[in-house]
């Protein structure tokens, strides 16, 4: 490899900096049964990037995020995150390693206010005893009060003032994923895994969408691993795209690597190439 290629990998393709290598999936098999929904799977995610995984219905996206999130456990294969194996965890134990994630189904509280659902977010920053919680006094109300400012700057960040003492369940579509995305937010994650953040949504939204997720990503510095349907909104905001298609990897690089990929063509992007 060139002096030019080996700068390039170590670049997004608008030419920022990309950091160390954030996690690692190596040789990933998952299977349900006799149902093999990833087979021998590798790709990397590296710190300040937004990596995108793209492929057809069924391709084994959603599996990969969930293992990821530590919903689903691989037969075979190693995680590696932030230079060290990690072993089969909970979601919840993950969570307080810094991964947080939105769904392909909005999984909000729809009783709850906008500021309530967001809040909840806050539970791997909440150490407080709960005798303390009850009491609400010293370190409860200190933590109580820290959690409610994070809450607030994010809601101001995503532009939601308006809706903020609002049940989500009366918000339209496009604001429920708002909310969705600012209570993982408030986690405050190193690694952000937005699954279909713009499915069902009109084009103003996926717009007002595309937007937040960038700032997120400049801001504050978060990294991001997305699926996403959208080929206009994958290739215009990720820096590299892994392909699956029937739970195997057929592509992997920068957009326009991976837009000019004929394996990727054939079997997603359905441009048919020349005899």
């Amino acid at each position: 490899m060139s002096e030019s290629q080996l700068a390039a990998a170590d670049t997004t393709p608008d030419g920022r900096p990309l950091g160390g290598t954030l996690m690692e999936m190596k040789n990933i098999t998952l299977r349900f049964g006799g149902v093999v929904a990833i087979k021998d799977i590798s790709f990397d995610i590296r710190e300040g990037e937004i990596r995108a995984i793209i492929g057809p219905n069924g391709a084994g996206k959603s599996s990969m995020l969930n293992v990821i999130n530590g919903f689903y456990h691989p037969q075979e294969g190693e995680i590696w995150y932030r230079g060290a194996r990690r072993k089969a965890m909970k979601p919840y134990q993950i969570a307080k390693l810094g991964i947080a994630r939105t769904f392909q189904n909005i999984a909000l509280f729809k009783g709850m206010s906008t500021l309530d659902n967001i809040m909840t977010g806050r539970f791997t920053h909440m150490n407080a005893s709960l005798f303390s919680q009850i009491l609400w006094h010293g370190k409860a109300a200190r933590e109580e009060n820290e959690n409610r400012e994070k809450v607030e700057r994010i809601i101001d960040f995503l532009e939601i003032q308006s809706i903020r003492k609002t049940p989500v369940g009366r918000l339209p579509y496009g604001l429920q994923k708002r909310v969705e995305l600012g209570r993982a937010l408030v986690a405050e994650p190193s690694l952000l895994l937005l699954d279909e953040p713009m499915a069902g949504m009109n084009v103003e939204e996926k717009e007002d969408m595309s937007r937040f997720i960038l700032d997120v990503n400049e801001e504050f510095g978060t990294t991001i691993a997305l699926i996403e349907h959208d080929m206009g909104v994958v290739m215009d905001i990720s820096d590299r795209v892994v392909v699956l298609d029937y739970g195997r990897k057929i592509g992997d690089g920068t957009p326009d690597e991976v837009r000019g990929n004929q394996a990727v063509i054939d079997a997603y992007l359905g441009v048919p190439h020349d005899d």
